[in-house]
């Protein structure tokens, strides 16, 4: 959602989230990207990243946390970083916003989630992702934007928002750098199959 718009999809099924704010939408160039950012360990792209995202964030009236989806430990550890939570630090420098980087926790190790329809993707994330308990006071009354690389489904985005409200946030505005657009066979499917997964 960005300018009060509305798309067709969240009419349809009224989502947690209080916007999306997307850098670009997902196409062959931001998946070129994405691969190099988080698989290809290019993590000086953070900064390119987050400034096309702070480009199409409303109005950040008042204060606000900014928090990374998380990875579970292991894939954390494999990887070496969160590729969220390094554009995360990015736009809260650039906004003034609080960085808070373990915010959220995925409490369960989930398979890869490439591949999988939305449904599926609901499933397998069921129970996986919930708000730290040592920052659920912080967490409590706030405004959160959430920040992610790439927004496929809306799965993993809406078990983190979930969490959040249930946590006390009183507002939570997704924020990435490309979306999967929807089409007329669902919800991008096609595209989404070749979207890296968290």
């Amino acid at each position: 959602m960005a300018g009060g718009a509305i798309c067709a999809p969240c009419l349809a099924q009224p989502p947690r989230h209080d916007g999306i704010a997307a850098g670009t939408i997902y196409n062959d160039t931001a998946r070129k990207l994405v691969l190099a950012f988080k698989h290809g360990r290019r993590i000086a792209l953070a900064p390119m990243l987050a400034r096309l995202i702070i480009a199409r964030l409303p109005p950040m009236e008042g204060e606000w946390l900014v928090m990374p989806v998380p990875l579970h430990r292991w894939r954390l550890w494999h990887r070496g970083f969160n590729q969220a939570a390094l554009i995360a630090g990015e736009i809260a420098r650039s906004t003034g916003a609080e960085l808070l980087v373990n915010g959220l926790e995925r409490r369960k190790r989930t398979p890869a989630l490439g591949g999988l329809g939305r449904q599926a993707r609901m499933r397998t994330l069921h129970g996986a992702i919930a708000v730290d308990s040592r920052r659920r006071a912080r967490i409590r009354g706030s405004q959160v934007l959430l920040v992610d690389d790439v927004l496929t489904s809306g799965a993993t985005s809406d078990a983190c928002v979930a969490a959040l409200k249930r946590g006390g946030a009183t507002r939570v505005v997704v924020a990435c750098f490309a979306r999967v657009l929807e089409n007329e066979g669902g919800w991008g499917e096609r595209r989404a199959l070749a979207a890296p997964e968290s």
